[in-house]
């Protein structure tokens, strides 16, 4: 099982929205409203950066602005950011029945390690993806499942990706694997243009399908 992270496992929205508008404000530029922040994540820090200063902001001020938000966010990204019910102990669940999981994320890899840890989650994981661990891919390119996969000598039929937003749904057709979408994330709008495989209210449903074929 692979986990989007963002919007899936954790609802990290305030803690980005802070940083994101704090950086907005080093800029000069007011706030943005909390929803439309949120409807940035989800393709990494430098296109959230993008899309937050708008198509006329400079590449040079885009990479000024994103340095700003990294250190940022570096210090605050367990501010608020917290799991979403039912998450811990649905892996818990899952990790007693001895299913490898991993976390793919467009989110850079250390931030992404540190919030697992910081969540308290290490021990869920055998490992932890970010957007920069393969070098000039991330979803939806296949890398990040194909690669796992390769870890654990996991066939296509025998993976799935948990996910909140159509890039989520694009990576596992991508990678030629199922994929379910979470209700409660960011962007469950954008499952109407890419519908995932199955769709899940609670974290916990997930879980006891899997285990007791419920569902």
């Amino acid at each position: 099982m692979i986990f989007d992270l963002d919007g899936t496992l954790i609802d990290s929205q305030q803690d980005l929205v802070n940083s994101v508008n704090a950086t907005r404000l080093w800029m000069g530029l007011p706030a943005l409203e909390d929803h439309m922040v949120a409807s940035y994540v989800g393709n990494g820090a430098p296109v959230l950066i993008r899309r937050a200063l708008g198509d006329e902001a400079s590449q040079e001020d885009v990479d000024r602005a994103l340095q700003h938000f990294l250190a940022h966010y570096r210090e605050h990204m367990l501010d608020h950011t917290k799991l979403y019910p039912g998450v811990r102990e649905s892996l818990d669940i899952l990790k007693d029945r001895g299913l490898n999981m991993a976390v793919l994320t467009n989110k850079p890899v250390r931030f992404s390690q540190l919030l697992v840890e910081g969540l308290g989650l290490a021990n869920h994981f055998f490992r932890v993806y970010g957007g920069n661990s393969f070098p000039e891919k991330k979803k939806p390119d296949p890398i990040g499942i194909d690669a796992l996969r390769a870890e654990v000598g996991a066939e296509k039929e025998a993976t799935l990706m948990v996910g909140d937003s159509a890039v989520d749904v694009k990576t596992a057709r991508n990678a030629g694997v199922l994929v379910a979408g979470v209700t409660f994330g960011f962007q469950p709008e954008s499952f109407e243009d890419d519908p995932p495989d199955l769709l899940i209210d609670r974290m916990e449903h997930l879980a006891a399908m899997i285990v007791h074929g419920r569902g």
